[in-house]
């Protein structure tokens, strides 16, 4: 099946009492066995739910997986991913990962003896110079957030299974519709679904899908020993977000290009950061690996005075944590989603007061680009 019609259809059938075509919100924690040892395929809302049981189908058919677990929040997910990992491993992880991502590295599972070494691997030379006897896993992000680096995916899948280390990648940014990171050989995915996926800025959740036996039977044991599972409303609601998914990305792209030319001609505007410009410096990469740009972005404007008098001024753009939704999202980062992060190691970086991130909505480009320019009116 196309992708679309496996955004609308993958893991979901009429309900069998009613016919309904959408899965229904199955609110229950316990089931009824038809008699001592036999049940219908369900015995308790922790451990199996049909609602998110069909989510999770479609996440893996969109991933191109074996299996999909939804859990509670995208945090929940790569908490659940890190248990395949030990005491004394080592973890190679992209360099300027998303704030929530290093806060449970560095600050939770530090202190249960797993080490982090944080490189660009979108150079792997930098990849295997930290490489250690006991590194078990390479963690990538990409893009980035908010740097927007890529790394190259078929190479890292490459350089993992030569080491015998665990592959995951966090797709949140482009999606699957963009980039399927399994088929490229990486082993594991993981994706914020209160982002892109859901699309509508009212779920939280996360999501692991596996492409390995040994994998899936740990995550899925986590899930159910630990508890931090996708309600039913939630599970419907990223159902319901991921029937248009195609639809809203090919929107998404096709702003965030917009905005970015728009950006990156802008005199007040010192750089822009989004692998759609012909400028950055991984253009091909993302024109190889991925089947569009997606709306995701950043630009600095030079001083944390500058994009502060920037997003002050804005009106339909939101000043708000997080992204994806079909609305446009702007934040911060060195203030807000990014503020766990060190400002030295930051600054390191090369990631500035003065950057600003957007996640261009699906409204009308024009009025996106009217209100982008009524905030360059306060610098």
């Amino acid at each position: 099946m196309g992708f679309a019609t496996d955004a609308i259809h993958a893991g979901q059938e009429p309900d069998p009492t009613t016919g309904a075509i959408m899965t229904p919100i199955y609110q229950t924690s316990t089931y009824v066995l038809e008699a001592l040892g036999k049940s219908k395929g369900f015995d308790y809302a922790r451990t199996i739910n049909p609602t998110r049981l069909a989510l999770e189908k479609n996440l893996a058919a969109l991933e191109g997986g074996a299996k999909g677990f939804c859990f509670a929040s995208g945090m929940a997910a790569i908490s659940a991913v890190m248990t395949l990992v030990r005491q004394g491993d080592h973890i190679v992880v992209s360099r300027m990962t998303y704030g929530g991502t290093f806060r449970l590295f560095e600050q939770v599972l530090k202190g249960y003896g797993l080490e982090f070494s944080y490189v660009d691997t979108g150079d792997l030379a930098q990849v295997e110079a930290v490489l250690r006897p006991n590194t078990r896993m390479l963690y990538v992000e990409t893009p980035t957030n908010p740097l927007m680096g890529l790394t190259d995916l078929a190479a890292a899948a490459t350089l993992a299974r030569q080491r015998s280390l665990i592959s995951v990648v966090d797709n949140t940014f482009m999606s699957p519709y963009f980039q399927r990171p399994l088929s490229l050989g990486i082993d594991l995915v993981v994706h914020s679904t209160t982002k892109f996926l859901n699309g509508h800025s009212d779920s939280v959740g996360g999501c692991v899908v596996t492409t390995r036996d040994e994998h899936t039977e740990r995550i899925g044991f986590v899930q159910n020993a630990v508890g931090a599972i996708l309600s039913p409303f939630d599970s419907w609601l990223v159902l319901r977000g991921v029937k248009t998914l195609h639809l809203r990305m090919a929107s998404h792209d096709a702003n965030g290009r917009a905005v970015a030319e728009f950006l990156a001609s802008h005199a007040k505007v010192r750089r822009v950061l989004y692998p759609g410009l012909p400028t950055h410096p991984q253009h091909a990469l993302a024109k190889s690996q991925c089947s569009g740009f997606g709306g995701m972005l950043s630009f600095d404007l030079g001083s944390y005075a500058a994009a502060k008098g920037f997003l002050d001024r804005l009106r339909l753009c939101a000043l708000a944590e997080s992204l994806g939704g079909v609305e446009t999202l702007i934040c911060h980062p060195a203030s807000m989603t990014h503020a766990s992060i060190p400002a030295q190691e930051r600054e390191r970086q090369g990631f500035t007061d003065g950057l600003v991130r957007i996640s261009v909505g699906v409204e009308d480009v024009q009025d996106i680009l009217e209100d982008l320019q009524t905030g360059f009116q306060g610098i």
